[in-house]
């Protein structure tokens, strides 16, 4: 069992996709209705998701960004009516401090910050809310970070980046509990970065933090498998039973009932395992 504060949560566990956006890489415009957003997130749950993860800004290489009201625009009302609907935590996914305390304020109860609570007041409003929240690495911004990342040592300095949020988190009044680690598959990292960081999952347990790992759909896979963005379930799943065989706590993923039954033989097998 995960424990995360007040949330508990199966080892490893799924967490559903749910872009509200027009231009997200995968599935941009597919769950932008709020009927369709929730009908896609009960499902995820039925699928066995343990938490559904909403957004409203693109973080995908090259996206524009969303002003603040738009984006409570996108996610309130979904997260309002997934709420509704299920007992399965929320999870929103923002930079803005300002997203992070209203969505809470109408059922959120974790945050994922693709800038690691960097982005002003963002860190402040995580400890005044005691939610989990997940930091990941990312190099640079969305419309900028797939220019050519260089690292000298890409496993050691992403080890370091979480490192240091951490410390400055839990130094600003986070509680060490609520942390959650992520590498940031495809922020700023080419395709042998991102190979890299799975084959060295282990070594970005920081702090010991749980780990969360987003690979599902992405490039990588696609250029690993000449596969279409739509075409990458067995190369997704695939990353996925990796990952949790490497270390990793929670798996990010759109394909949740394949990633779902994936997983629980990986984990069988650590279990059984000498």
């Amino acid at each position: 069992m995960l424990r995360l504060g007040l949330l508990e949560l199966p080892a490893p566990s799924v967490m559903g996709i749910l872009n509200v956006t027009p231009d997200s890489f995968s599935d941009g415009g597919h769950f932008v209705s709020p009927d369709i957003a929730l009908r896609q997130a009960l499902k995820m749950v039925e699928e066995g998701a343990a938490i559904i993860d909403i957004g409203g800004e693109s973080t995908r290489p090259g996206a524009a960004s969303v002003g603040e009201q738009e984006e409570m625009d996108r996610v309130l009302p979904i997260v309002e009516s997934v709420r509704s609907a299920t007992h399965v935590p929320i999870s929103v996914d923002t930079s803005k401090p300002r997203v992070m305390r209203e969505a809470v304020a109408v059922g959120a109860s974790m945050i994922n910050d693709v800038c690691a609570l960097q982005v002003d007041g963002a860190l402040a409003a995580a400890a005044d809310l005691k939610v989990p929240v997940c930091l990941m690495h990312m190099r640079g911004e969305p419309r900028t970070m797939q220019v050519a990342p260089r690292y000298v040592n890409v496993v050691a300095e992403v080890a370091a980046f979480l490192g240091e949020r951490v410390d400055s988190c839990v130094a600003a009044g986070l509680d060490l509990g609520l942390i959650i680690v992520d590498p940031g598959f495809g922020f700023g990292k080419s395709h042998a970065h991102n190979v890299e960081l799975l084959a060295n999952l282990r070594q970005l347990r920081v702090r010991d933090r749980p780990l969360l790992a987003g690979i599902s759909r992405k490039s990588t896979l696609g250029r690993l498998t000449g596969r279409d963005t739509d075409d990458r379930l067995p190369a997704s799943v695939a990353a996925a039973v990796i990952a949790v065989m490497n270390g990793a706590d929670i798996i990010r993923a759109h394909d949740v009932r394949a990633t779902v039954d994936a997983l629980k033989v990986a984990q069988a097998v650590l279990e059984t395992g000498g």
